[in-house]
């Protein structure tokens, strides 16, 4: 019903900058927050940058300065800039998003990417 779809990860060296995209289709009938998490091995996925639909967002400490979040509603795709990457930045970053599918009332369901691999070497 509902897919998203990840671009823009790669390898990239310390001090350097990458822009993922993610975009949502499918019977979509409105989008709420959309966002970015990421896993680094070992670790637990954490939230890296939120976005609502009027903009208003939401960084990680980790992040914040160096990672902008935006979205396009026309596009129903949603973007994470960062510069300033360093080694710890490195691991699978997945898009996030609250949707109400077409026909589905009210309920919201969260939808995942699935997972683009950001390396930053140092």
């Amino acid at each position: 019903q509902v897919q998203l779809v990840e671009c823009g990860g790669g390898l990239v060296q310390a001090g350097g900058s990458l822009r993922l995209s993610c975009a949502a289709s499918g019977s979509i009938f409105k989008i709420n927050v959309m966002g970015w998490y990421r896993q680094a091995p070992g670790k637990q996925r954490e939230l890296v940058a939120a976005i609502t639909s009027d903009s208003n967002t939401n960084y990680a400490d980790s992040v914040k300065g160096r990672f902008t979040v935006f979205r396009d509603n026309a596009k129903n795709t949603v973007y994470l800039q960062m510069s300033s990457l360093n080694p710890e930045d490195t691991a699978v970053y997945y898009c996030n998003a609250e949707i109400t599918v077409l026909g589905d009332g009210r309920r919201v369901t969260r939808y995942w990417g699935q997972g683009t691999q950001v390396t930053v070497s140092s």
